[in-house]
């Protein structure tokens, strides 16, 4: 059973070292509680958290029990952890349980792939690394509008690109997700759609490996094929297309990579593709692909504005730019994009992002 409790004004008292009890302590403050923190070991409590006696004794249980509306619990020993229960339940005061937080010298780094967006394709494993984190490093594209809800009392940085616009390099951020986890933090880095996939994740693992910060990686929904098929487009289907090549738009491809797509002959989709299309669809006729190939342009992949603009690759062009298509936009070559207006396949998709977007 998960309660949600208004904690605002109310006393809270965490029981236990505060360096393992630092996110405990962290999320109730943020609650806006009025926050004690009882620890049988000396440590530094966290801003906005009060150090008060660990009771040695049935009295000094009773003493700080009373004067709480909540007592917390984070790897207490066995012996305090029995008298605390029993003069909790004497006096009828709420006590719970919470895991321990990490405290090995060096952190730990998770990437966590956020999808394309809509919380609703967040991972529950993705969501739970947000919740046990110290520090979270988050872009623009991933789920992030409530992060604060999330993980109370974690650190929140924004290090978001835009297209054309890096206000936060690349090799900064590996510098300081590194860092906050030299410090001893426990770190997430939540990155839109699959780390993976175009996402420069890769990058962000071998920079903590050679600091020597374990890492892990979560995978996420890739907007590479969740996008596609919010628009009612399968990027695979049974004798239509068995191949899929994925694509990153971010520069022009080269010749060589043009004729190879086109000999393919498989569903293309283009991530961060839309500065980058009059090149790409001019090249794929240039080497040899159908004029009538049917393109479909989808910005804003689930979001309530989300848009598809449809055309060939002989005139996608001046189809996008007459509709004002922009980033971000997912990009589908092939014959699969007729499958989109299939009543069935469309009907059936619109109601899942229906449900998706009502769940966000």
């Amino acid at each position: 059973m998960e309660l949600t409790l208004d904690l605002t004004g109310r006393r809270v008292v965490v029981i236990g070292d505060p360096r393992v009890a630092r996110r405990s302590l962290a999320r109730y403050v943020a609650a806006g509680a009025v926050v004690f923190s009882a620890s049988p070991a000396r440590g530094a409590v966290p801003s906005g958290v009060r150090s008060v006696e660990f009771p040695s004794s049935v009295i000094g249980w009773r003493h700080l029990v009373s004067a709480v509306d909540l007592v917390v619990a984070v790897a207490v020993p066995d012996d305090a952890s029995r008298v605390m229960a029993e003069v909790c339940q004497e006096l009828r005061t709420w006590c719970t349980r919470e895991e321990p937080s990490a405290t090995a010298s060096v952190g730990h780094v998770t990437l966590v792939g956020g999808g394309p967006g809509n919380e609703g394709l967040l991972t529950a494993a993705g969501k739970d690394a947000l919740r046990r984190a110290d520090v979270i490093f988050y872009d623009r594209l991933g789920p992030h509008e409530h992060l604060a809800e999330w993980a109370p009392g974690a650190e929140l940085i924004n290090v978001g690109k835009t297209p054309g616009h890096h206000a936060v390099p690349q090799h900064e951020i590996e510098r300081r997700v590194v860092e906050s986890a030299l410090a001893g933090n426990t770190v997430a880095r939540l990155k839109g759609g699959d780390p993976f996939v175009f996402g420069r994740g890769g990058e962000e693992v071998i920079a903590c490996r050679k600091a020597g910060v374990p890492v892990t990686v979560i995978s996420g929904v890739t907007s590479a094929i969740s996008v596609p098929a919010a628009a009612g487009i399968p990027v695979t289907h049974r004798e239509i297309s068995r191949i899929l090549t994925i694509v990153s738009g971010h520069a022009p491809l080269s010749e060589d990579e043009l004729a190879h797509l086109v000999g393919l002959d498989s569903t293309i989709v283009v991530l961060m593709g839309v500065t980058t299309l009059p090149h790409l669809a001019a090249g794929l006729v240039r080497h040899g692909m159908r004029a009538d190939m049917p393109v479909a342009v989808i910005e804003r992949g689930f979001s309530e504005t989300q848009r598809t603009t449809t055309g060939t690759v002989s005139d996608i062009v001046e189809v996008a730019n007459a509709a004002g298509a922009r980033s971000p936009a997912v990009l589908v070559i092939g014959e699969v994009v007729r499958l989109s207006q299939d009543d069935g396949v469309a009907s059936d998709v619109l109601q899942h992002t229906v449900t998706l977007a009502t769940q966000g």
